[in-house]
Order: C-alpha cells, then structure tokens, then sequence
C-alpha cells in the first residue's frame, strides 16, 4: 500500500468517526473530521487535499460556533443554568459505561431531569424546562452534524479526485 492509500483510509476513518462522535459526543467529532482533513491535505498527494483542509476547517467553524452560539442563546432565553446540563453530562457518562450504546442519552436525560427537578421543586416544570434543553441541545447538535458532513463531503470528493 501506498502512503497516500494509507493517507485517504486514515482520513475518510476519522471523518467517519468524527461524524459518529458528533452524534455520540463522547469523541470530539469535529476535531476528528478535521484531523482526517488534515491527514489527506499532509500525506495524500492530491492538489486539492490543502483546499479540502481549509473549506472543511471553515465549515467546522461554522458549525461549531453557530451551533454553540444558538444552543446558548436558547438557554438564556430560557433562563436554564448550565449546571443541570453538566449534572446530565455526568450521568450520561455514568450510563454509557453501565449501559453501552444507550446509556449515554438516557443517563443524560434521567440527570437533566433529576437536576432541573431538584432546582424548580416541580416535576411537571422540571420535564419542560428539560425537554427545551434537550431540544436546544439537539438543533446544536444537528447544525454541528450538517457542516461536519458537507466537510467530510469536501473530502471525499477530494479523495476522489486523487485517482
């Protein structure tokens, strides 16, 4: 195998990855689809592997900062702390180790739940309060998703274009 074969593997794997961690955020997944640009631009011996870099890197600014930017925002305007977010963090990290493959999101909506129930003193606004975060969360994570996979498209076809 070639180094630049190795190169396009390596870098469509991590994109790939990188994608799933976006969904699963226990990997950092824009990093990741932005390293397997990388990988491409350094060792693959396509002209365009440093072009595919810096439309994928801006793309994954984009995403990144506007899903941050918009999911905070929503928080605000919703008067929601971050605390109950990091408290459903945890317990999402709890449940995937005790539950692998489900338990990272029931764990995270049981502890948002517990949390914000703890901080309203009432489960009915507690299951409000926590299905906004949780759909705040998900808009951010599905602006994050969308430029992720137009950067890993730009790769592919970069990859592409090598043979």
């Amino acid at each position: 195998m070639t180094v630049e074969v190795v190169a396009a593997i390596a870098a469509v794997v991590l994109a790939l990855v990188g994608l799933v961690g976006i969904v699963f955020p226990v990997l950092p997944g824009s990093i990741l689809v932005g390293g397997g640009a990388l990988v491409w631009a350094i060792w693959g011996t396509s002209g365009w592997g440093w072009v595919a870099f810096g439309v994928a890197v801006v793309l994954l600014l984009i995403g990144g900062l506007s899903s941050w930017a918009l999911t905070g925002r929503s928080l605000q305007q919703r008067q929601i702390p971050k605390w109950p977010i990091a408290v459903g963090l945890l317990l999402g990290i709890v449940g995937m180790i005790l539950l692998p493959g489900f338990g990272l999101p029931i764990g995270f909506v049981v502890g948002l739940l517990v949390a914000e129930w703890y901080r309203v003193r009432d489960l009915r606004q507690a299951a409000v309060t926590s299905w906004e975060t949780v759909k705040a969360l998900g808009l951010g994570i599905l602006i994050e998703l969308g430029c992720a996979m137009l950067a890993t498209a730009v790769l592919a076809v970069s990859v592409a274009t090598a043979w």
